[in-house]
């Protein structure tokens, strides 16, 4: 059985939920309807950064706002699904898009929807404030809340063991 970091040597793809994990859980409702996140800068610096250093990564999500297609476009994310209703349908697609192994993708998310795709993944984390059901498949729990860093810390520690962290492009957007 392989330890945790040869499990994140491993790892070429990144795939992410948004509600409960790049937001936290709690959310604004608009007058309008709309749901209206917070997300962490920290976070975004760090899907960006892996996106430039080309490792594919995907958000996959219940949420229907073209607000998150908006967001995740605007940091290099070119594999944005909203409205899934079965997650699996998404991850097989990026998958074979990329011609991934499981064990070549980490997956965090944080709820039930997210149960069925992590016990396929080969690195399925979540962050410290998941559901139960989920902490108990993850191989990894961030320390850091849905919203508060959890994305940043996953893509940090990927980065630095595989010392593509502090290159020189690391110092701008």
């Amino acid at each position: 059985m392989s330890n945790f970091k040869e499990d994140l040597a491993r790892v070429k793809a990144f795939i992410f939920d948004v509600d409960g994990v790049y937001s936290s859980a709690k959310i604004l409702l608009h007058p309008s309807g709309e749901l209206m996140r917070t997300m962490n800068i920290k976070d975004g610096y760090a899907t960006q950064y892996a996106v430039r250093k080309a490792y594919p990564l995907a958000i996959i999500t219940g949420g229907t706002s073209e607000s998150i297609r908006h967001r995740f476009k605007n940091l290099g994310v070119k594999d944005v699904y909203l409205g899934s209703s079965d997650k699996r349908v998404e991850y097989l697609h990026f998958k074979e898009k990329y011609h991934l192994k499981p064990e070549e993708i980490l997956y965090m998310g944080d709820d039930l929807p997210d149960l069925q795709v992590m016990k396929q993944i080969g690195f399925p984390t979540c962050p410290a404030d998941a559901v139960e059901e989920i902490k108990a498949s993850s191989v990894y729990i961030s320390d850091k809340n849905g919203g508060e860093g959890c994305v940043r810390d996953v893509i940090e520690q990927v980065l630095r063991l595989q010392s593509r962290w502090l290159e020189e492009d690391a110092f701008h957007w």
